[in-house]
């Protein structure tokens, strides 16, 4: 019988929270849904996420970290991506940097997702020591996705709130690629207050694109983790980093628009279950890459 190729594998490397939608507990069944093995390294279990809701336990798991990885090194598994997102301290940015570099040179695709700010703050127990442990991760990646209050805080600049000028934007990205990351895609990029999106920018090339979606009003939990997800997915499977930013952009605009119909509780983030199968097909199609 003639041998079929493997799925692709990825790892990712972020918190899971029992309950809301969020870290793996999105990036897991994106991955699986789009043709894409998924291996993870929980940084810490908590309850729920700590997104609007008090009370939530949690356990940090930065000594079983270096272990996780070591013993998948040990194992010889081969990965063709792997990808961080929420890391809960400095000392945790610098065990997944020890493993970037040990895995570097056989894995084709390294992804950052510097969680740790919003809007113009850090998130709670995060401060400047955070953004550079950041930096420095994003130092050794092929594609990072900050968004814009990760990328000033990460550059040194101070936080601007949008709309923003294609100038502006692309001046930041190559702030960006200076740390050494060789693509951006830069979110919350918007030039008009009723949009929101993403930029990227190709540090070799000089290539730079610009793909936004209608806003919808309120603040819903997670859909950063979305984005990432599926930018990653796309890009495992072989599209270019302007049809991934469209893609994963136009996914969680259609999560959004269901969550918003639904009427649910936003902290508990949004209805992306429902299009998963449609967005698993397009992955594995050719012929929708449009």
């Amino acid at each position: 019988m003639e041998k079929t190729k493997r799925l692709p594998r990825a790892a990712a490397i972020h918190d899971i929270s029992g309950f809301g939608k969020c870290s793996l507990t999105v990036a897991l069944p994106i991955l699986s849904a789009c043709g894409v093995e998924a291996a993870c390294i929980p940084t810490a279990v908590l309850s729920t996420h700590t997104g609007g809701i008090k009370g939530y336990t949690f356990r940090d798991l930065t000594e079983d970290m270096r272990a996780f990885w070591q013993h998948w090194r040990n194992l010889d598994i081969p990965f063709d991506a792997l990808y961080s997102g929420y890391l809960g301290s400095v000392e945790q940015t610098e065990i997944i940097g020890e493993m970037f570099d040990a895995f570097r040179k056989d894995v084709p695709l390294i992804l950052v997702d510097p969680a740790m700010a919003d809007n113009g703050k850090f998130y709670a127990m995060f401060d400047e020591r955070m953004a550079k442990g950041q930096a420095a991760l994003c130092a050794k990646a092929d594609v990072i996705v900050p968004n814009l209050t990760e990328a000033a805080f990460m550059t040194g600049q101070e936080y601007k709130a949008g709309p923003y000028t294609e100038g502006y934007l692309r001046d930041m990205c190559r702030r960006l690629c200076d740390l050494g990351a060789k693509k951006v895609v830069l979110t919350g990029a918007h030039y008009r207050e009723n949009e929101v999106g993403a930029c990227c920018y190709d540090g070799e090339t000089g290539s730079f694109d610009t793909y936004v979606t209608p806003r919808i009003a309120g603040s819903y939990h997670g859909t950063g983790d979305v984005y990432a997800s599926v930018l990653l997915a796309a890009l495992v499977n072989g599209f270019t980093l302007p049809e991934s930013i469209r893609c994963a952009a136009d996914f969680v605009y259609e999560c959004l628009e269901r969550t918003l119909k639904q009427g649910t509780d936003s902290r508990y983030g949004v209805d992306f279950e429902r299009g998963l199968p449609r967005l698993g097909m397009k992955m594995m199609s050719l012929e929708d890459r449009t």
